[in-house]
Protein backbone atom coordinates (compact mmCIF):
# COMPACT_ATOMS: atom_id res chain seq x y z
CA UNK A 1 0.00 0.00 0.00
CA UNK A 2 1.00 2.86 -0.98
CA UNK A 3 0.80 6.76 1.03
CA UNK A 4 -1.96 8.52 -0.46
CA UNK A 5 -1.03 12.48 -0.71
CA UNK A 6 -3.05 15.33 0.60
CA UNK A 7 -4.59 16.27 -2.45
CA UNK A 8 -6.09 12.69 -2.60
CA UNK A 9 -7.05 12.98 0.89
CA UNK A 10 -8.87 15.48 0.63
CA UNK A 11 -11.01 13.92 -2.25
CA UNK A 12 -12.43 11.60 0.27
CA UNK A 13 -12.70 14.33 2.96
CA UNK A 14 -14.83 16.65 1.54
CA UNK A 15 -17.18 14.34 0.37
CA UNK A 16 -21.17 15.27 1.46
CA UNK A 17 -22.10 13.71 4.33
CA UNK A 18 -18.18 12.60 5.93
CA UNK A 19 -17.04 13.50 9.14
CA UNK A 20 -14.04 14.90 7.72
CA UNK A 21 -11.23 14.79 10.34
CA UNK A 22 -12.15 11.19 10.62
CA UNK A 23 -11.43 10.84 7.02
CA UNK A 24 -8.10 12.97 6.96
CA UNK A 25 -6.73 11.06 10.01
CA UNK A 26 -7.68 7.69 9.49
CA UNK A 27 -5.82 7.78 5.86
CA UNK A 28 -2.63 9.91 6.58
CA UNK A 29 -2.00 7.19 9.63
CA UNK A 30 -3.11 3.86 8.15
CA UNK A 31 0.17 2.90 7.23
CA UNK A 32 1.21 -0.18 4.34
CA UNK A 33 -0.54 -3.09 5.56
CA UNK A 34 -4.27 -3.38 4.43
CA UNK A 35 -4.51 -5.96 6.43
CA UNK A 36 -4.00 -3.87 9.14
CA UNK A 37 -5.77 -0.83 7.64
CA UNK A 38 -9.24 -3.02 6.98
CA UNK A 39 -9.19 -4.06 10.58
CA UNK A 40 -8.89 -1.25 12.26
CA UNK A 41 -11.75 0.52 9.90
CA UNK A 42 -13.69 -2.09 11.25
CA UNK A 43 -12.79 -1.50 14.84
CA UNK A 44 -13.24 2.33 14.13
CA UNK A 45 -16.53 1.97 12.83
CA UNK A 46 -17.95 0.27 15.27
CA UNK A 47 -16.09 2.65 17.82
CA UNK A 48 -17.43 5.90 16.46
CA UNK A 49 -20.58 4.86 15.24
CA UNK A 50 -19.58 6.67 11.81
CA UNK A 51 -21.87 6.44 8.74
CA UNK A 52 -21.80 4.86 5.15
CA UNK A 53 -20.54 8.04 3.93
CA UNK A 54 -17.49 8.10 6.48
CA UNK A 55 -17.03 4.11 5.83
CA UNK A 56 -17.09 4.57 2.10
CA UNK A 57 -14.65 7.23 1.79
CA UNK A 58 -11.89 5.20 4.01
CA UNK A 59 -12.43 2.57 2.03
CA UNK A 60 -12.05 4.20 -1.32
CA UNK A 61 -8.72 6.05 0.01
CA UNK A 62 -7.95 2.18 0.64
CA UNK A 63 -8.35 0.94 -2.60
CA UNK A 64 -6.78 3.89 -3.63
CA UNK A 65 -3.43 3.36 -1.79
CA UNK A 66 -3.74 -0.39 -2.84
CA UNK A 67 -3.58 1.15 -6.45
CA UNK A 68 -0.10 0.97 -8.35
CA UNK A 69 0.98 4.96 -9.44
CA UNK A 70 1.53 5.20 -13.39
CA UNK A 71 5.15 5.41 -12.11
CA UNK A 72 4.67 1.97 -10.69
CA UNK A 73 3.22 0.32 -13.40
CA UNK A 74 5.94 1.48 -15.79
CA UNK A 75 8.54 -0.07 -13.50
CA UNK A 76 6.29 -3.33 -13.45
CA UNK A 77 6.58 -3.26 -17.31
CA UNK A 78 9.80 -2.42 -17.25
CA UNK A 79 10.92 -5.67 -15.28
CA UNK A 80 8.15 -7.86 -16.97
CA UNK A 81 10.26 -6.99 -20.27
Amino acid sequence: MRHLTMDEIRQFAERPGVIKIAVENFLMSMGESEFNAQGNLRLDTRLYLWKAQTVKAIQDGINLALELTDEQKVEEAQRRG
